[in-house]
């Protein structure tokens, strides 16, 4: 179902690719107009590079979709063996390995070309969202080519795996250049068009400042469980209390939009809503609501169901979901089921998001209550509840986020104040108030952050537990009736390209099983 779709905007040679499991969308090493590597302009690759970002963060995670259990597959289509029995292979998700890396490669180049030419500001955009790309493929596969990667066909076609701990030190340090050189830069000379090519943030450098900051505690919090002798966290926390800018909050979103259209969607909405003819796509067929997640958001009264959902037929009040594994039926069609709702794609020009300010509110939240950052947890949960409401569009008169809390009070999946206090910062008893925060952000970034819940389950032993909230636990695992295991790998594996041709520095990284750890879970 993984069907692609590519729209080029001349000029700004912006490509909007679809969901992609092969690279397909802008290469500055394939022929568009003998566009290459050494004739490209970094002003005209940073909005191509910014528009494929969306496009991947849109479209390459159905299988965790279905994983941690928002998604399943309808009856109308045929059992997809290997994701459904977790029996992964070294050719699963290999479109995430390649296009971020890909990504990265246009990112180099935008680094390269703009520090050249004294653009500081197109650098640091760059620098920021090789940070992102990075950050995503060291939480999937842990060791990976950092620095000796993206040199090009000329470089080190076979470079080596770096730990991932030392590429996630290394991505504060990128992103503290990017900071320096972004608050400083100006949006005239080496930087011109900065307005029009920044197609996330427009030339806001205190929003990028913001993000780059927000990208930082999210690393932070990933690895909350890394003892002080490996990371210094505290160290890290100082440099952004001392730059002084904050983090991403209610309304910042870092999102793109090259000039989305009908006739140009917004990859998300393209991918699993409607395509640019207006028809619904194969993947809106076969993607339904998870029941699990059906019937967890129906126990807590949480309205904000029918906007990660449609209810059936697309008209009404009856929301249905599916099993995950169930075989192909005529009764589990996708004509009996809820798919996926107009909270999510709401028109094929909403801007593409990359990282939401609700999610950076629940970042801040946990961080509030793991000390790591002044505030208050509960007040910074409360206010990241409202902004997902806010973002998915539920309006007042159906239901608000302080309304949907107080209707759970006592519940610990709901209500911080019921929740006891964790014994220490790296506590994960279940039932503690950093259950609470989690599982409100797993309801909350349903369809949205697939992979950042996926880090959650695995880096915390609370998520999708039951605390007091009388619900049984998830995610629902597969019941495909040759699941085997019934276990959800903690990882992917590397692609089996990376065996072929780059043999030695993966036969480095030891035995990978699909439950090898990354580094931050503890």
């Amino acid at each position: 179902m993984r069907k692609i779709s590519i729209i080029t905007l001349v000029l700004a040679v912006v490509m909007i690719a679809n969901q992609s499991c092969t690279k397909t969308y802008f290469d500055i090493n394939k022929d568009l107009n003998n566009v290459t590597s050494g004739t490209v302009t970094y002003d005209v690759v940073l909005p191509a590079a910014l528009s494929t970002s969306g496009s991947i963060i849109a479209t390459q995670w159905g299988f965790l979709q279905n994983w941690m259990g928002y998604w399943a597959r309808s009856g109308s289509y045929s059992a997809n063996s290997v994701e459904e029995t977790y029996n992964i292979t070294t050719s699963f998700g290999t479109g995430i390995w390649s296009n971020l890396l890909d990504n990265n490669y246009d990112y180099q180049i935008i680094i390269a070309k703009a520090n050249a030419a004294g653009a500081g500001y197109y650098e640091g955009i760059a620098r920021i969202m090789r940070a992102h790309n990075t950050a995503l493929l060291v939480d999937l596969y842990n060791n990976v080519p950092y620095s000796q990667a993206g040199q090009g066909a000329s470089g080190n076609i076979t470079p080596s795996y770096d730990n991932g701990l030392t590429v996630y030190k290394d991505l504060f340090r990128q992103l503290d250049t990017a900071i320096s050189l972004i608050k400083v830069a100006s949006t005239t000379g080496p930087n011109k068009g900065i307005t029009e090519n920044d197609i996330m943030f427009k030339g806001n450098n205190a929003l990028w400042v913001k993000f780059a900051n927000t990208l930082k505690l999210r690393m932070i919090i990933h690895m909350h469980k890394v003892p002080t002798t490996e990371f210094d966290r505290a160290s890290e926390l100082a440099k952004i209390v001392a730059e002084g800018s904050g983090y991403l909050g209610a309304g910042e979103n870092a999102a793109v939009n090259p000039g989305y259209a009908a006739d140009k969607p917004n990859p998300f909405y393209n991918s699993f809503i409607k395509d640019a003819a207006g028809n619904a796509t194969g993947n809106n067929r076969y993607y339904a609501a998870n029941k699990w997640a059906m019937e967890y958001y129906k126990w807590n009264g949480d309205l904000r169901k029918n906007y990660f959902y449609a209810p059936v037929g697309g008209t009404g009040t009856t929301y249905t979901g599916v099993d995950y594994g169930l075989p192909p039926s005529t009764t589990n069609a996708y004509t009996s089921l809820s798919l996926i709702g107009a909270g999510l794609g709401k028109s094929p020009t909403m801007s593409q998001w990359i990282l939401t300010g609700t999610e950076s509110l629940f970042l801040q939240a946990e961080a509030a209550q793991r000390g790591f950052i002044t505030g208050t947890a509960a007040t910074l949960l409360s206010s990241a509840v409202a902004e997902s409401f806010s973002w998915l569009g539920v309006p007042t008169t159906t239901q608000t986020a302080s309304g949907y809390l107080s209707f759970n009070a006592t519940y610990t999946d709901c209500d911080i104040s019921a929740a006891a206090a964790p014994a220490s910062a790296t506590a994960t008893a279940t039932g503690d108030k950093n259950f609470t925060i989690l599982s409100q952000k797993m309801f909350a970034l349903n369809g949205i952050a697939p992979f950042e819940i996926f880090t959650d389950w695995r880096r915390t032993d609370i998520i999708y537990g039951t605390g007091n909230a009388g619900y049984t636990p998830g995610p629902a695992l597969s019941v495909s009736p040759a699941v085997g295991s019934n276990k959800i790998p903690t990882r992917l594996f590397y692609p089996q390209n990376e065996y072929n041709y780059n043999a030695a520095a993966v036969a480095a990284q030891g035995t990978i099983t699909a439950q090898t750890k990354i580094f931050w879970d503890r």
